[in-house]
């Protein structure tokens, strides 16, 4: 049967902790008919789609339970047969999520379509280990970059914001990270302060912190992979600074 009104609702589902979800998220999945969703999304949030048909279509490792066409062809034939379908990708959709592409070719093949943000792991995962992006008298500014392009590149973003004194926060870059290094050495930031944190807002969180000269090799000791944000700049010492300052004051209460 054909369905009279297909739709489908783009939905991001955070960083990882569940309880960073929206409101209005919770509201799309109880109202899914199907639930398309990746590997980086929390499956307890799996748990307000009780009506709904569950598809995972994320990619583990490098492997692909779909590709993106195929993706594309299943909320269309999904929408028409069932209705509403929601598509649940971890993070915020539209900051490298193809959230845009998705809308795009559903709203061309007759659905209708409808966003619901997600709050982004590049701002929500430094957040949680105290690290803020801006601060003044240290950053003025951020860049948030894809480490690896459709073309499997560094993206040429990050040579720029090496040159900047705007915190940079890179998703997908742990296989780039000797190339991103490189970059900041020769734009004379060796010893600008780094953090990496794996899992982040999870309960499987894990950090490295160093500089541009040593974050490889405490990358190597703690085996740390993706998934996984990469934060240069000054304000990575906020969180040393923090943790020091909650250490005096329990010495002193």
């Amino acid at each position: 049967m054909q369905i009279k009104n297909p739709k489908l609702t783009v939905v991001g589902a955070g960083p990882g902790d569940v309880e960073l979800f929206t409101l209005k998220g919770i509201r799309a999945l109880e109202s899914a008919d199907v639930v398309l969703y990746d590997a980086l999304v929390n499956p307890e949030l799996l748990e307000y789609a009780n009506n709904a048909e569950l598809i995972f279509v994320g990619k583990r490792k490098g492997c692909y339970a779909y590709q993106q066409e195929q993706i594309n062809d299943l909320i269309i034939a999904r929408a028409k047969s069932h209705g509403h379908v929601v598509r649940l990708k971890g993070g915020d959709p539209f900051i490298f999520g193809r959230g845009a592409e998705e809308m795009e070719v559903a709203a061309a093949a007759g659905l209708e379509v409808a966003m619901v943000p997600g709050i982004s792991s590049s701002l929500a995962v430094p957040a949680y280990q105290n690290i803020p992006l801006t601060k003044r008298g240290s950053s003025e500014s951020f860049w948030v970059i894809t480490g690896t392009t459709r073309h499997h590149k560094l993206s040429n973003d990050v040579k720029l914001a090496a040159q900047s004194s705007a915190t940079v926060v890179i998703l997908m870059g742990m296989s780039k990270l000797p190339e991103i290094t490189q970059l900041f050495r020769e734009s004379g930031k060796k010893d600008i302060p780094v953090a990496i944190i794996q899992n982040g807002t999870t309960p499987e969180e894990r950090v490295a912190v160093g500089t541009i000269d040593s974050i490889q090799e405490e990358v190597e000791k703690l085996k740390l992979s993706n998934p996984a944000i990469i934060v240069i700049g000054e304000v990575v010492r906020n969180r040393a600074q923090l943790l020091n300052l909650q250490v005096e004051l329990a010495q002193t209460s």
